[in-house]
């Protein structure tokens, strides 16, 4: 007979140690909601492209998508505090150098490697805090409130940012990481403890190479495309990721120690399960960028003021995130997250009946319910997964579902965002007499349109921002159209692709990576 004994509970040590690692998933979510708003000041500044608009957004998604598994593993094999450290320290550097850019390829180079520390952020304050608190209950506490900081981030991120673009240049919002992650590096040594997994699977570079080179690739070129339509770069750069990722699925399918182990995708209720975080995460963050930049681009609203407008959408998916898990024990975990589906489904309907003239408050109230019903399936959405695989693959699963989060939110930007620019440069309608330049520049994009209109006559330049919001605005609309068929598709698909044996949830939310790996 065997005795189980109760593990000790949290301490004051264990509850300080969850604040610090709060700081950087506060820090994370600020970074991604400020930018949105920085951006109209950045492109003017910097003279940005479209397509180098899109680079400096979502880059740093990509690298983090790029990077999560391999930090996770790396942070098991050199120990998870001291990569959070060595994280913190470069996110730092990087928040530095993006703020004082001086030329968009600088940048974007600064957010590449915000995202590659922001890779180690992520998966060591989770994995910290499932070492920290051993009682289920606490843990489920403590991932609460690690979520909650980053919908509070999201939350506050507008307004943070619109104050300091109020007073300031637009790279003062990089800024902002510097004192957080200095008081972490100085608490992290005293109340965080150190893990090591004796276990962890060898890092494979070449496989980290090649994931790499397929996701970057194939974003590049559907950004060519959205561009400069079906050239020969574009081609190449799509033909060149699919087959590197041809090559990245055979070696994880031949090697020892995969860094995604492919064969999970076997699983229908799995596959579904993240192509579905994947689809609602890339609606959701492809609609918060052209929605931030209709408010100041269209409307002519501070950035101060279009945060104020956004501040709802915050608060609406910390509501949703935290009241999902309790209606799940009620209604079950499925029905949760198709309901909140449907409710956003009804904020892109909103987000797609606005105009140029008339459409704050609409944009506002469609963007909010589309974060409100985004809400439960980021909360359960790693749930779901696990308890669809076996518990000896949990760990991969849960590293999955975050990737796809991740993955998702840099693909709607990249997509979404093309899509709407090749709209815009479909609808606008340029006035006659601008020079070939003035014309270039107008219909690259709506902040050219808005440059443009500073040096023509006045008769001229009505004319133009007139066409240019109406293209915009039609943007934003047929990409929300798509957005509201796609996520109702996915919610009357859901139930029926994730009929499937569910195994016992061993793995939950209040544990969602297994701390020494089996699989």
């Amino acid at each position: 007979m065997t005795t189980q004994t109760t593990p000790p509970g949290a301490g004051i040590r264990q509850w300080m140690g969850l604040t610090v690692l709060a700081l950087p998933t506060l820090v994370l979510a600020l970074d991604m909601s400020v930018l949105y708003l920085a951006a109209p000041a950045m492109t003017v500044d910097l003279r940005a492209s479209s397509t180098e608009q899109l680079w400096i957004i979502d880059i740093y998604g990509f690298m983090i998508a790029g990077f999560l598994i391999t930090m996770g593993t790396l942070g098991d094999r050199i120990g998870r505090r001291k990569l959070l450290m060595i994280g913190g320290i470069v996110f730092a550097l990087a928040s530095l150098a993006a703020a004082f850019a001086p030329s968009a390829p600088i940048l974007i180079a600064a957010r590449a490697l915000l995202g590659v520390a922001g890779a180690t952020l992520m998966p060591s304050t989770l994995a910290l805090i499932t070492n920290m608190f051993t009682v289920p209950r606490q843990r489920t506490a403590a991932i609460s409130i690690w979520i909650s900081c980053f919908m509070s981030g999201m939350a506050l991120g507008p307004v943070i940012g619109g104050l300091l673009l109020e007073s300031f240049w637009w790279g003062s919002v990089f800024l902002l990481a510097v004192p957080v992650m200095t008081l972490m590096l100085a608490a992290a040594p005293f109340v965080l403890p150190e893990y090591r997994d004796e276990r962890a699977g060898r890092l494979d570079l070449l496989s980290v190479g090649l994931c790499l080179a397929t996701i970057l690739p194939l974003v590049y070129g559907f950004k060519q495309v959205a561009s400069h339509g079906y050239a020969p770069e574009s081609i190449i750069a799509l033909a060149a990721g699919a087959a590197v990722g041809v090559v990245f699925v055979r070696r994880q399918l031949t090697v020892d120690e995969p860094l995604i182990n492919i064969r999970l995708f076997q699983n229908r209720a799995f596959t579904t399960t993240l192509l579905a975080i994947l689809i609602s995460t890339a609606a959701g963050g492809g609609l918060y960028l052209l929605a931030s930049q209709y408010l100041q681009l269209v409307q002519g609203l501070s950035p101060l003021h279009a945060g104020l407008w956004l501040i709802p959408t915050g608060i609406a998916s910390i509501i949703g995130a935290l009241a999902a898990p309790r209606l799940a024990t009620r209604f079950g975990a499925g029905t949760v997250v198709a309901g909140g589906l449907l409710v956003a489904v009804a904020g892109y309907i909103l987000l797609a009946l606005a105009r140029a003239d008339t459409g704050i408050a609409l944009v506002a109230t469609g963007i909010a319910l589309v974060f409100f019903g985004s809400g439960p399936i980021s909360a359960l959405g790693a749930d779901i997964v696990v308890n669809t695989v076996p518990p000896e693959k949990a760990g991969s699963a849960a590293s999955m579902s975050e990737t796809s989060t991740e993955l998702g939110i840099s693909f709607g930007v990249a997509i979404l965002g093309s899509l709407s620019s090749i709209i815009y440069r479909r609808q606008i309608v340029l006035p006659d007499h601008l020079s070939t330049p003035a014309q270039q520049t107008s219909r690259e994009s709506l902040s050219g349109a808005t440059d443009t209109a500073q040096q023509v006559s006045e008769t001229t330049a009505t004319a133009l921002i007139e066409s240019a919001h109406n293209a915009f605005t039609a943007g934003l609309n047929t990409t929300a159209i798509i957005a509201a068929i796609t996520i109702a598709l996915l919610t009357v698909a859901m139930p029926i692709l994730t009929r499937q044996r569910k195994y016992p949830p061993k793995f939950t939310r209040s544990n969602p990576r297994h701390p020494t790996r089996s699989d």
